[in-house]
């Protein structure tokens, strides 16, 4: 276990809700957990993708 380790919540990682009470997401592409952010704020239920990368579906690394 690593130093980092120890302040995870033990759901691995991922908050309940994250930024201004909005539920965080994960990535239709990679995977990966992403929050909410001030751009989305009109469309947030729509989001689907944690960037352009992966949006235009370019490989993930």
């Amino acid at each position: 276990m690593t130093k980092h380790d120890a302040k995870r919540p033990r759901d691995g990682g991922t908050r309940a809700r994250g930024v201004n009470g909005h539920p965080d997401k994960r990535c239709a592409r990679c995977g990966r957990p992403f929050s909410w952010r001030k751009k989305w704020e009109r469309d947030w239920q729509h989001v689907r993708y944690c960037s352009d990368k992966c949006r235009m579906g370019k490989a993930a690394d």
